[in-house]
């Protein structure tokens, strides 16, 4: 008899009652459990099998400023004299040339032909980019385009049939569902880590102009950037772009840039080495308590037009300032950064309804979008490299500082450590009143709009001249950019 199912017989009074059993059978329970786990974790081997040969590492070789060799003065001999015959020089040793720093992070790849995705951060002021497979073959990558607004580029490798990731829809992803990430934290080559979806739609993070980032808490770390984030049919619907941190390690909070942004990106970089966004011409603030009983507003809702850009295509439509927006195409403003977001991912020439309130009344207003032009996208990374991030001076922003409420300008609202701002000595509250790249040819500033106009006469000047005021004093800081 078979120890594995053993035929018990129970007799009560005249009843006999059998029944099968087994010693080794486990609860079937426990069996569904088990095998749940199973197959979620063939899931995930799945993914890394497909993903990981089609994720590649970055090894970049960053641009530097020539360093001079330093020379002792007091080493007459210049020929490790002290060291031959001392042991050592009283004075130190000459200092060495150092060698070009280096930099690290991920890509993935989205054609057969050799595109790769990553982010803008990773081969930024890169000199020479190499790209490693997963198999260990080495391609030397070049950048077909960038988008320091988003924080992703393009890059290309030639000579070969490569394995890709497809794109997934990102709109469709829920919170609570399994995400996979894989790249190479550490330079640790092809990493995969496992999480969740915490959040959807995180913005106003500083960490680009344009963000909608998927929060997640798949471990991302230092290397992790342009990896891709994909659910478990292996598309990818995000590009780890950063964590949030107080150690400077993980700590359960990364972020990545939805697909459906990303595919917007990289499809004109790939078509046209450029990005291309609508453009409306109008200043936005949010409709806060104060604002809405000053204004004697039923209800908070909406985005206020705070200006209209001469000539654009907002003047041309009829909207004016003072307007409130609440909705576009019928879908209600949720959030300013929201609405700007969806501006930009918009064609130029398309056309959008505006629900506007005006003077207490509800109208709707066409408006037929114009095209930001290649100078306001070479302004975007001028105003990046220098390391500013910039704010009209609203009332709001002028009372806060001490500015009075005629004045006009650009207010720096944060300058990052280590950048050409910071050297220079900018710091936030400064107002930006002028900009010249011609010291002959200064031009007033006194919204951003009007700062990106200044900024697309650069050229390939290294230097530009910002004019700032701070309180009651004027100055000039001249910024090197190139």
């Amino acid at each position: 008899m078979a120890l594995h199912k053993i035929p018990l017989t129970f007799l009560v009074g005249v009843l006999t009652f059998s029944a099968p059993f087994s010693f080794a059978e486990k609860p079937a329970t426990e069996t569904n459990g088990t095998n749940l786990l199973e197959q979620t974790s063939k899931a995930f081997t799945r993914i890394a099998k497909t993903a990981m040969p089609a994720t590649v590492f970055l090894k970049t070789t960053l641009c530097s400023s020539q360093q001079e060799e330093y020379i002792n003065p007091f080493d007459l001999h210049g020929n490790d004299f002290f060291e031959r015959f001392f042991g050592g020089s009283p004075f130190g040793r000459p200092q060495q040339p150092q060698q070009p720093p280096t930099a690290s992070g991920s890509g993935f790849l989205i054609s057969a032909d050799g595109y790769i995705v990553t982010n803008y951060h990773v081969i930024k002021d890169a000199k020479q980019i190499t790209a490693v497979l997963n198999d260990g073959r080495e391609f030397t990558a070049t950048i077909k385009g960038s988008d320091p607004r988003t924080d992703l580029a393009v890059l290309k490798i030639e000579e070969g049939e490569f394995p890709f990731l497809k794109f997934g829809d990102s709109d469709e992803l829920e919170i609570g569902e399994w995400v996979v990430a894989i790249g190479n934290p550490f330079a640790l080559e092809s990493s995969l880590t496992v999480g969740v979806v915490s959040a959807k739609g995180r913005q106003d993070l500083g960490l680009a102009a344009f963000e909608d980032f998927i929060q997640t808490d798949a471990a991302i770390n230092p290397g992790n950037s342009g990896g891709p984030l994909l659910n478990l049919h292996g598309d990818v619907i995000g590009v780890n772009t950063a964590i949030m941190t107080r150690t400077g390690g993980y700590m359960g909070i990364g972020l990545s840039i939805p697909s459906k942004m990303v595919q917007h990106i990289v499809e004109q970089i790939i078509q046209g080495g450029i990005v291309k966004r609508a453009y409306l011409g109008i200043l936005l603030q949010p409709v806060d308590k104060e604002l809405t009983e000053a204004m004697s507003l039923e209800k908070q809702e909406g985005i206020l037009i705070s200006d209209v850009v001469k000539g654009s295509p907002a003047e041309k439509a009829g909207l004016k300032q003072g307007d409130i927006i609440l909705a576009y195409d019928n879908k209600l403003i949720k959030t300013m950064t929201k609405f700007r977001n969806e501006i930009a991912m918009m064609p130029p020439g398309s056309t959008i309804t505006l629900t506007i309130l005006r003077n207490g009344k509800k109208m709707q207003i066409a408006a037929s979008m114009g095209s930001q032009s290649d100078g306001e996208s070479i302004s975007a990374e001028v105003i990046e490299k220098l390391g500013l991030d910039i704010e009209n001076l609203t009332p709001e922003f002028a009372s806060r500082f001490g500015y009075g409420s005629d004045m006009n300008g650009v207010v720096i609202t944060r300058v990052k450590p280590g950048s050409v701002a910071a050297a220079a000595g900018l710091r936030p509250s400064f107002v930006i009143t002028g900009v010249a790249t011609d010291w002959n040819d200064p031009k007033k500033v006194r919204n951003i709009e009007e700062l990106e106009d200044a900024l697309k006469s650069i050229g390939t000047k290294k230097y530009i001249i910002l004019i700032i005021r701070h309180q009651n004093y004027q100055r000039y800081y001249t910024l090197k950019i190139n």
